[in-house]
């Protein structure tokens, strides 16, 4: 068959595919003109710069990333160090260690929640993924009540009820951490209960695995982000 006989045959497929060629073309047009645009933005910046202050903010960038990197490493040994029973988290990989003295206990799958800045100023929230060194504070099971904060409502887009206290909202078990970090499990009830949706700045790890770590996560077991 040629082409012009399957266009006659298939007129509507073939105006489907050129628009869609036509709104592919435009996309890639448009991030090419938006990158363009940042490079000289960039460039503008860079030439109102002295070689004294393009140079020192190229180190001051430098001097920070290789700061963070040695952190996150200082962490890490730390963990491997620690003598007692304690999590680490390897945010970058999606995966939670339960270790000791060195010793690898259980190793879990884990999403983290996205980065995301919630609210209108001055009212707003910003959440961002847990790094450093934190505590357990608390653990719940499926019968724990948790007051679930009202960004989470305004994030979901949910009209946020006048008692916020849900049993079960976050799934049959979880690890409430000091500073608020949140390790849980996917529930069946409240604004948490959607697979396709992990709380921002948290950890959400399957119910199973949860279940079987909390006898080993006391109040003040040593959890490491990095």
């Amino acid at each position: 068959m040629t082409f012009a006989t399957f266009r006659r045959q298939h007129p509507a497929f073939v105006a489907l595919f050129i628009v869609l060629i036509v709104g592919l073309l435009g996309a890639d047009a448009w991030v090419l003109s938006r990158r363009m645009r940042y490079t000289e933005e960039i460039a503008r910046l860079q030439s109102g710069m002295s070689d004294f202050e393009r140079k020192r903010t190229e180190t001051i960038l430098a001097s920070r990333e290789r700061r963070f990197d040695m952190m996150m490493e200082l962490l890490r040994r730390q963990a491997k160090l620690n003598k007692e029973n304690h999590l680490a988290v390897s945010v970058d990989s999606g995966r939670m260690y339960l270790e000791r003295g060195g010793a690898l206990l259980r190793e879990i799958p884990v999403e983290t929640g996205p980065e995301r800045r919630i609210g209108s100023p001055p009212d707003t929230v910003h959440l961002v993924a847990p790094r450093g060194a934190r505590s357990v504070q608390r653990t719940f099971t499926a019968d724990s009540g948790w007051a679930v904060p009202r960004w989470v409502y305004v994030d979901r887009g949910i009209p946020i009820p006048s008692d916020r206290m849900v049993q079960g909202a976050l799934g049959p078990a979880a690890i409430i951490l000091d500073g608020g970090t949140v390790i849980y499990s996917l529930p069946s009830v409240g604004p948490l209960n959607d697979p396709s949706y992990v709380l921002p700045g948290a950890i959400r790890a399957s119910a199973a695995d949860l279940q079987a770590i909390l006898p080993d996560t006391a109040r003040g077991t040593a959890v490491y982000f990095y």
